[in-house]
């Protein structure tokens, strides 16, 4: 990986933990719009607290080594998720949802390499 590539991914891993944070806080927090949010899922506010704790616990994830690649995994089916949820329930658009979900794709293709039963007998420490 390039020093250019290398930077690339560091700033989407620090995007994505601001953004995560934020969100899955605010979920956990009870904030009127995430309350509302998912009171038009319908799922039930079990699934707000549930939604919030896999963002904070994702977006750290994403620095722990040999651990990113889960972390990023969690968030884009997260994403996945909530791109369906727009554009089946909730609306107006799915495009924030997608575009970090995207981003936290990236991040896990990146450190695909993590995964373990994709390992040939050799560790890679690679963050």
């Amino acid at each position: 990986m390039t020093k250019a590539q290398s930077t690339g991914l560091l700033a989407i891993k620090i995007l994505l933990t601001v953004a995560f944070v934020a969100a899955g806080i605010a979920k956990l927090a009870g904030v009127s719009m995430m309350v509302q949010t998912f009171d038009a899922v319908g799922v039930g506010q079990w699934f707000r607290y549930v939604t919030g704790a896999i963002e904070v616990g994702g977006a750290a994830l994403l620095w722990v080594p040999r651990r990113t690649v889960y972390g990023a995994g969690l968030l884009l089916c997260t994403m996945i998720g909530a791109v369906l949820a727009h554009l089946v329930l909730i609306g107006p658009s799915a495009v924030p949802a997608a575009v970090l979900g995207l981003l936290a794709g990236i991040v896990a293709y990146a450190h695909r390499d993590q995964l373990s039963f994709l390992e040939s007998g050799t560790q890679n420490d690679s963050e």
